[in-house]
C-alpha cells in the first residue's frame, strides 16, 4: 500500500509541475516535450512520465503526434470563451453542492490571500499575479466536498489559465491586479459572514467580468 501511495504522490507532483509550466507559459504552445529530458530532470522512468503526459493530453494541454512527439497545444479563443462560460456556472455551484462549513481557519486563509494581493498591488507582476490567482482558485474549490465538481472545475481552470497570460501585453496590469484584489476583498467579507454561497457568487461574478474584459480586448 505504501508503494502505491508513493507512486501516486510522485504522479501527482509530476503532473502538477508540468501542468503549471504549461499554464504559466514556461512551455509555450507548440513546445515539444522531450520524454528523455523530462525523465532525467525529474529522476523518473518513462513509464510514469508517459502516464502523466496521457493525463495532460486528456485535459487538452498537450497532444501526441506520431513521428513528432508530445506537443503543447495552442489556445483556441472560441473554445476558451465557451469554457469560461462553463467555469462561471460551476463557480456558483461550489456554494450549493456539498459546501464545506465555513470555519475561522478558512476566513484566516482568505485574509492571507487578500494581504498577498494588497502587497502585489504595490508592485504588480504578471507571473506573481497568475500564481496567486492559481493558488486562490484551489482555495475556492476546496470549499466544496463534491469531488466531481472540484475535478471538473480544475480541468476547466487549467484549460483557460493561459488565456490571461497570453492577453497580458494588451491589458493594464495594475488594473487587473486591482480587480483581483477587489474579488479577494469581497470574498473575504462573504466568508466573514459565514456565507459560502455569497463567496461563490463573488467568484462567479468576477469570472463574468473577466470574460467581458477579454472579449473587449479581442474585439
Amino acid at each position: 500500500m505504501s508503494d502505491l501511495s508513493d507512486a501516486r504522490s510522485r504522479f501527482l507532483r509530476l503532473h502538477d509541475a508540468l501542468r503549471t509550466r504549461i499554464c504559466m507559459l514556461d512551455y509555450p504552445p507548440s513546445t515539444r516535450l522531450s520524454e528523455e529530458t523530462l525523465a532525467a530532470e525529474f529522476g523518473t522512468s518513462r513509464t510514469p512520465l508517459r502516464r502523466v503526459l496521457a493525463r495532460l493530453e486528456d485535459e487538452g494541454l498537450v497532444i501526441s503526434q506520431h513521428g513528432v512527439g508530445t506537443m503543447v497545444t495552442d489556445v483556441d479563443p472560441d473554445e476558451m470563451s465557451r469554457t469560461y462560460d462553463l467555469r462561471r456556472e460551476l463557480a456558483g455551484l461550489v456554494g450549493r453542492l456539498s459546501p464545506v462549513p465555513i470555519t475561522d481557519e478558512i476566513v484566516r486563509k482568505a485574509a492571507h490571500f487578500l494581504e498577498a494581493g494588497k502587497t502585489l498591488l504595490k508592485q504588480p507582476d504578471t507571473r506573481a499575479l497568475a500564481q496567486l490567482n492559481m493558488d486562490y482558485f484551489h482555495f475556492g474549490t476546496s470549499l466544496t466536498h463534491n469531488e466531481a465538481l472540484r475535478d471538473m472545475s480544475e480541468r476547466l481552470y487549467y484549460r483557460t489559465a493561459r488565456i490571461w497570460l497570453t492577453a497580458t501585453p494588451h491589458l493594464d496590469l495594475s488594473e487587473e491586479t486591482a480587480i483581483f484584489v477587489s474579488e479577494l476583498y469581497d470574498s473575504l467579507q462573504a466568508l466573514k459572514a459565514w456565507d459560502g454561497q455569497a463567496a461563490a457568487d463573488v467568484r462567479r461574478a468576477h469570472i463574468s467580468l473577466c470574460i467581458a474584459r477579454l472579449n473587449t480586448k479581442r474585439a
